[in-house]
């Protein structure tokens, strides 16, 4: 199998090669949005390269709108400085809206402007009009699998869909294309599976260290979510190449789990204070006053901190210390919402809430826990990056608390539910949302 699929590799490599320079621009686009689609991109890294930035120089102008659409998609998504503007020749003044001849024009156009940036005014217009267009149209497609895809991007459009969840459904939907490529296609079937084999053996570790932890058999109020914790990983980066990558922030994140658990469900005030003050220390010998339980636990974070520095190669490990701050820092967060919660303390504003609650949802950590075993990828300067807390990281921390704050409000609110008592909103004057379990 690993054979075969060298050979087809070899194969389509040469399909590219010639494609770039033979091929109309819309079979060019087509072709590297197949290989992105099926999650084959990153075996012709180089070979996608060179095409984009040969694209890069190509005049659209005349070009139809599912053409121009998917080419400013490709181009915009990786990096490259492309203007809205190519859009302004389909704009129907009269009507309002853009001048397309197909759903599928339009379903381009959606995905397109969905990489809109803030005051691009002509890709608001067309998420507003395509978004409509597209409920009307979906129904009358004629195409099963057309109208699944409008649907799908209606829900979540592709720009922020995780392509990996979906690669198994993908590859059988080109398979039914009229168009679809047989060394492509054999190439996706091959490949699918012998990363799945990877993905075996990466949860073979990952669940042989969670049970090494014994965690299961002393901490009964621990979730044992390690398996779901790899399975969201696995949506950060799905290439083989980042094997060692998954397994260390599969392991943060499930360490993260359970620190969420210790402070949300079992420790008292008294005990929260004296276990931050012991990862504060990072020091075992300072956790005598602790309780047994707790010490267990802060025992197994050092133990599984000093494993993960054991996977790093001497040049790198001095990426350790910015996760053990960061460790640092989400443990206090979680203790002064221990304290708020204990003094019935309901902070005044929304942004006094994500003051803490936005470090406490630990996406500063993970995103610095993600370049950890990335190898020469992810250099010093990715780590002093993440440390300055940059707008993108904020604005992730942000998003990720409200999100969940509100399915927890959701929760709560449900007839007859345990969590039905009142308004998880940072502003009322009921009970702190921290109180209720995180999703």
């Amino acid at each position: 199998m690993v054979h075969r699929a060298e050979q087809l590799k070899e194969e389509v490599a040469a399909k590219l090669v010639a494609a770039s320079s033979a091929c109309s621009l819309h079979r060019r686009i087509h072709l590297i949005h197949v290989l992105e689609r099926l999650c084959l991109d990153h075996l012709f890294e180089d070979e996608i390269s060179d095409m984009l930035a040969r694209m890069n120089d190509v005049d659209v102008s005349g070009c139809d709108l599912q053409t121009v659409a998917m080419w400013f998609y490709l181009l915009r998504k990786h990096g490259y400085s492309v203007s809205s503007d190519v859009f302004a020749e389909f704009r129907d003044e009269q009507g309002g809206g853009f001048t397309a001849n197909s759903a599928r024009d339009l379903l381009s156009l959606h995905c397109a402007a969905c990489l809109a940036t803030r005051g691009e005014t002509i890709l608001d217009e067309a998420i507003s009009f395509t978004a409509k267009s597209l409920k009307s149209t979906a129904p009358y497609t004629g195409a099963a699998s057309l109208a699944c895809e409008i649907k799908r991007a209606l829900e979540i459009p592709l720009p922020r869909r995780v392509r990996i969840y979906e690669a198994k459904s993908r590859i059988a939907e080109y398979g039914r294309e009229a168009e679809a490529d047989e060394l492509v296609m054999e190439l996706a079937k091959l490949n699918y599976n012998l990363v799945q084999l990877q993905y075996q053996q990466e949860l073979k570790i990952i669940t042989r260290w969670w049970n090494g932890l014994e965690l299961q058999s002393r901490l009964s109020f621990a979730r044992d979510r390690v398996v779901e914790c790899y399975f969201w990983i696995v949506g950060v980066y799905f290439e083989p190449s980042y094997s060692r990558a998954r397994i260390i922030l599969t392991k943060v994140i499930a360490i993260v789990s359970l620190l969420d658990d210790t402070y949300d469900v079992y420790g008292t005030p008294q005990e929260c204070e004296l276990f931050t003050e012991c990862i504060e220390s990072w020091d075992p010998a300072v956790a005598g006053g602790l309780p047994e339980n707790m010490k267990f636990i802060f025992g197994k974070i050092l133990d599984t901190y000093q494993s993960i520095e054991e996977e790093l190669a001497p040049e790198e490990k001095y990426r350790m210390p910015y996760i053990k701050n960061f460790i640092i820092d989400l443990v206090r967060a979680y203790n002064k919402e221990v304290r708020w919660r204990e003094q019935g303390y309901v902070p005044a504003t929304v942004e006094e809430h994500l003051q803490v609650s936005a470090r406490s949802g630990a996406c500063h950590l993970l995103s610095c826990a993600s370049f950890v075993g990335m190898g020469d990828v992810a250099g010093e300067e990715a780590f002093e990056w993440v440390c300055s807390v940059p707008k993108l990281v904020q604005a992730l921390c942000i998003i990720l608390r409200l999100s969940d704050d509100l399915k927890s409000y959701e929760r709560w609110r449900l007839p007859g539910s345990i969590y039905n008592q009142g308004t998880a909103c940072a502003c009322s004057e009921r009970k702190w949302p921290r109180m209720l379990p995180r999703q």
